[in-house]
Parts: structure tokens; C-alpha cells; sequence
């Protein structure tokens, strides 16, 4: 016989709001400690009791201050590594989402600048919706010409969709066949007129990847006639925004970062706000090289990430 919500209500009143034990509880409402114990159960199960927990890990804490200040950040945000690795992006995700819209809801205008991948999907699925029409939503570099929720258009109109906002699609592919073909794209009007709003970009929310078959970007994206090894070779240890830069944050020299159809990484330097919103151990390099050539103005990862990155940056 399901149980009175009412009860339900009190029952779960008396012990998370007032503090009483099961079995204060229990003479309370005349009733047994195992009834008053099933109560509080179906409160959690049914969603009638939400649990928030509103202390912060002390180590990541003192992460996210020695990443400020080793790296010259205006903010970091550092999440407890999960014990399942495929729940990290998932973390940063809700950690980015909840950044992400005290920025929006603070100063409703702007350009809101988008890369792509898993992490920013999760992004997505923790902003919490409004409707800002002074806000302008703009993917910074051109998508896969196949159709993934990770892909750039998707993530951008998704972002728009939340905000009711304006939505500019960078309408492109990742890259160009040759350095020449990227440069014929980008002299047309239409592409001028993109660029010249991703540079006006006031908060940019991207994620980086490494060179493992975890990258969608090595997945997915990288023409095939260039390959994972070859981008090693020429010192490469991951990209942004399709770019591929060394362990001190340069871009390697190769034809590939004359192939991209996104704004140049330096570039990035100059937009107010920049967050780079990645984390597992194999993104430590790419993460490193990335704040310590300034690429991003703020950091959202998990502790292994951090300390692994701030090891890197020491040594």
C-alpha cells in the first residue's frame, strides 16, 4: 500500500530540515524506525529530496589557486578525478555549465565564442537556460561536413537554442585541402565578415585535444594524408581549435595549421575570456603547453589533470 506523501513530507521535514534521528522521527509519527527508514528512502528515490553537497575538496581548491598563479589565470576550476574515466568529461561538463552561466547571467550580451567536442556537449547539458537577446553565439572554426552532435554547428546552435540567441555558423570544413585553397576560402566576403565577429568574441568556451585515438579530432576530423606520428614528429602534443602547438604552446611547423579554418591561435590571446574546458591525464601536455602560451584565461578539469599539467609546466 503506497504511502501517504503527506508522511512522506514530514517524515523527511523532521529529519533533513530539523534534524532528528530515525527514531525521534519514529515516536514522532507513531510509527515503527523500519517505516520511518523506508520513508526517507522513497524521499531520495522519487526526487522529493535533492542532496547538495555545498563543500569544496580542499586539495582541489588549493589546485585551482596554484594553477592561477603558476600560469597567470584569471580563474580555474578543479573537480574531483572519477573513478570512471568516462565520467570526466561528464564532471567538467557540469562544472563548465554552472561557469558558463553565472558569466551569461552576470553581463547577458556580447559574443559567446564555441569550439567542439564531448566536453562541451556535456557543457551544454548544464547551462541553465534564459533568454538573451543581446547575446551572439559564433562556432570558431569550421565542422566536420558529416553530422555529429560533437560537431561545431551542432554546439553552437545548441548553446543559441538555450539562450534564445543569435546563432553564426563558421560555414566550413575543419580544413582546407592546402595552405592556398584555406587562403582563397577566406578572401571571400562572407568569410571576411565571420572572422571579423569571432575576433570580436568576448567569452570563448573551447576544449583541447591530444593526439591519442580518443581525440575526435584524430577520430574524425585530420584529412588522411596526414597522420598522428607525422604531427609527433614535428613536436606536436595536441591541438585547439584544430591547431596543433609543441609543449611550449607554439604551433608546429606544419602544413596542417595552414590548413584550418578557424581563428589563429594567437588571436586567442586578446579575447577577454577564454576557457579551456578539458581533463583525463592524457590532456596534461596539450593543457599545459596551452595556459603556458597564454592560450586560455581560464581552466575547468579534474585534480589529476591539474596536477599532472602543473608537473609538466614545473619540470
Amino acid at each position: 500500500m503506497p504511502e501517504d506523501p503527506q508522511t512522506e513530507v514530514r517524515a523527511a521535514w523532521l529529519y533533513y530540515m530539523e534534524g532528528l534521528t530515525q527514531g525521534e522521527i519514529a515516536d514522532r509519527l507513531k510509527m515503527t524506525r523500519l517505516r520511518v527508514n523506508r520513508l526517507l528512502v522513497e524521499a531520495r528515490g522519487n526526487g522529493l529530496v535533492n542532496i547538495t553537497i555545498n563543500s569544496r575538496l580542499e586539495s582541489c581548491v588549493r589546485l585551482e589557486r596554484t594553477l592561477v598563479d603558476a600560469f597567470g589565470l584569471k580563474d580555474a576550476v578543479v573537480v574531483p578525478t572519477p573513478a570512471n574515466g568516462e565520467q570526466i568529461a561528464p564532471q567538467i561538463g557540469k562544472a563548465a555549465g554552472e561557469f558558463v552561466s553565472r558569466l551569461i547571467e552576470d553581463d547577458p550580451k556580447g559574443v559567446f565564442g564555441v569550439g567542439w567536442g564531448g566536453t562541451l556537449r556535456e557543457t551544454i547539458r548544464h547551462v541553465r537556460p534564459g533568454q538573451h537577446p543581446g547575446l551572439s553565439v559564433t562556432s570558431m572554426m569550421g565542422g566536420l561536413t558529416y553530422g555529429i552532435e560533437l560537431n561545431t554547428f551542432e554546439i553552437a546552435s545548441l548553446f543559441a537554442g538555450l539562450w534564445q540567441a543569435e546563432c553564426h555558423y563558421l560555414a566550413a570544413p575543419i580544413y582546407a585541402g592546402t595552405p592556398q585553397s584555406r587562403d582563397t576560402i577566406l578572401a571571400q566576403d562572407v568569410f571576411k565578415a565571420a572572422f571579423e565577429r569571432i575576433r570580436a568574441t568576448d567569452i570563448a568556451i573551447l576544449s583541447a585535444g591530444d593526439l591519442s585515438e580518443r581525440s575526435l579530432l584524430v577520430r574524425y576530423g585530420l584529412p588522411r594524408d596526414v597522420g598522428v606520428d607525422e604531427l609527433a614528429r614535428h613536436g606536436a602534443v595536441g591541438d585547439m581549435l584544430g591547431q596543433f602547438i609543441d609543449r611550449h604552446g607554439e604551433a608546429i611547423d606544419h602544413p596542417i595549421n595552414r590548413r584550418a579554418i578557424a581563428l589563429p591561435l594567437e588571436a586567442l590571446r586578446s579575447l577577454p575570456t577564454v576557457i579551456l574546458a578539458s581533463g583525463g591525464t592524457n590532456k596534461a601536455a596539450i593543457i599545459a603547453a596551452a595556459l603556458r602560451a597564454r592560450l586560455a584565461s581560464v581552466l575547468i578539469t579534474d585534480e589529476d589533470a591539474a596536477a599532472a599539467a602543473l608537473a609538466l609546466h614545473r619540470g
